[in-house]
């Protein structure tokens, strides 16, 4: 019993660990989804489980364009095992830094605020898993670097659980 609420305690601290959007609110150089997802973009990543260990590398030709606070985000992906995938996000700024996005593998509307140079965007995804789909929610944070880089990591979540990482580098062309 004693290492079960230790357990429960443990997942607890890690829960109200997380950050806050907010607390980037002073940070440098501001994001801007408008004019940094504007264009044409590469991105490089990689998959993490739940140990950290790596289990896929992709790369991602992205396009994005906006008009007026409507914006369309053309995400072409190619893993390292030949497999390509699409996601076309259809995005609207809702004013006060606040998003929401929709595309065809997302479950509902994803749900994002930007604050400086960071940008948190909550969205729950159906994801293959041995050919077979499981719908996981995306804890996704994004850090402006400079106006031509932005990082990305995303906690992939699974009953409350963290079960893998999505970290990847997106770079303006």
């Amino acid at each position: 019993m004693k290492t079960f609420t230790l357990t429960i305690f443990a997942l607890i601290l890690v829960a109200c660990s997380s950050p806050y959007i907010d607390d980037y609110q002073s940070t440098n150089p501001e994001l801007n989804l408008q004019q940094f997802f504007n264009g044409k973009l590469i991105a490089h990543g990689m998959v993490l489980d739940m140990n950290g260990k790596l289990t896929r590398r992709f790369t991602a030709d992205i396009t994005g364009s906006w008009q007026d606070e409507k914006g369309i985000l053309d995400e072409r992906f190619i893993y390292d095992d030949g497999e390509t995938d699409t996601r076309i996000w259809q995005l609207t700024h809702l004013g006060d830094n606040q998003y929401q996005g929709t595309a065809g593998d997302v479950i509902g509307i994803a749900t994002g605020q930007a604050a400086g140079a960071a940008f948190y965007w909550r969205y729950d995804l159906e994801i293959k898993v041995d050919g077979e789909p499981m719908i996981v929610t995306l804890d996704d944070w994004m850090y402006l670097i400079d106006q031509d880089v932005l990082l990305n990591k995303s906690q992939i979540i699974k009953y409350g659980i963290e079960v893998g990482q999505v970290i990847l580098s997106i770079r303006k062309l």
